[in-house]
């Protein structure tokens, strides 16, 4: 009982609130951008030639007003946002128009998670199996050299290491594609040369993440069980004669490990933000390609739906990592 009111239920408060802030923000910033969605929609028309009398003008605004939620005071769109967003309706994308928005998301998430996610849970996990072992045997040869490539490797700026990659391994070497998640023409199916192509478009983008990521877990997890090795419960139990791949696994690592859990549920909120960076680098199909067209062309909706999804999406993960914590640190269990 005291566990529930100390931390499940402080922390499922906390979930709620910043998902209520967070899509608030998200209703209202858009909302100061210079681009008026529904303006831009005439003058396109207009500039493809198009005559529209004033009266047809007038009813064009009517329809786009109210098809964009933009309809009476913000108070009132405020309302009908959170009316519509309880329904999962974003309304129609001025992107990619009449096209709903919800429709544009679940076509472009899957290419985001399957890419990001993966990513990110291989660099997590690689980072730190190899960080915690050379932390330990730190005077080791090998591990000042893992030491030496991090170093070198942790500085470069994202883009400039993504853009790298391309250009020795899609232009000189021509051993992945340049661009896409998939080969232009071929269908989505499951079978093993999608799979393969699929792959082979991922391979660049998940390398570029997966090498990055992992140098900055390796040298975290690399810091942290240094500081637990020289602990005196780690001492005492050298003295006591544990044998040595014990006290690595039973008590180094699982004790260095538990910062960098905290760090997995934080990480999370780098998925979207790293999808738009990858996304834009490589021509990959997914979230962050989708968002930078929204931006560019002032599409609120579309706007609001991708971050609202993003801000639900990543606090439920840091809410499940962080219910899932009492598990591998008792001092919580017995609070």
């Amino acid at each position: 009982m005291k566990f529930v009111k100390r931390y499940l239920i402080p922390r499922l408060l906390q979930y709620f609130l910043v998902i209520f802030l967070g899509i608030t923000a998200v209703f209202f910033i858009p909302r100061f951008m210079p681009t008026d969605p529904v303006v831009r929609t005439i003058a396109e028309l207009k500039s493809r030639g198009s005559y529209l009398d004033p009266a047809t003008i007038d009813q064009m605004i009517a329809d786009l007003t109210e098809m964009y939620g933009l309809e009476g005071s913000w108070g009132e769109q405020y309302l009908a946002f959170w009316k519509r967003l309880s329904r999962g309706d974003f309304g129609v994308s001025f992107f990619q128009f009449p096209t709903p928005v919800i429709q544009l998301i679940e076509k472009a998430l899957p290419w985001t998670l399957g890419l990001l996610l993966t990513t990110m849970i291989l660099s997590w996990t690689i980072g730190n199996i190899i960080g915690g072992v050379a932390g330990y045997y730190s005077r080791k040869r090998w591990s000042r050299i893992f030491d030496a490539v991090t170093m070198f490797v942790r500085p470069i700026p994202y883009y400039i290491f993504a853009f790298t990659l391309l250009i020795l391994f899609a232009y000189v070497f021509k051993l992945f594609p340049v661009s896409g998640g998939i080969t232009i023409g071929r269908k989505l199916a499951f079978n093993w040369p999608t799979i393969v192509d699929i792959l082979r478009h991922a391979f660049l983008p998940a390398i570029s993440q997966i090498i990055l990521g992992a140098a900055v877990t390796f040298q975290t997890m690399k810091l942290i069980v240094q500081n637990v090795n020289a602990e005196n419960f780690v001492q005492y139990a050298k003295l006591g004669g544990v044998t040595e791949s014990k006290i690595v696994s039973k008590y180094v690592i699982r004790n260095a490990i538990l910062p960098q859990i905290t760090g997995l549920a934080l990480s999370f909120g780098q998925i979207f933000s790293g999808a738009l960076i990858t996304e834009i680098v490589y021509s990959y199909p997914g979230v962050g390609s989708l968002l930078y067209n929204a931006v560019v062309t002032g599409d609120y909706n579309l706007i609001m739906g991708i971050t609202a999804l993003s801000i639900v999406a990543i606090t439920t993960a840091i809410l499940i990592v962080d219910l899932l914590y009492p598990l591998f640190d008792p001092r919580i269990r017995h609070m």
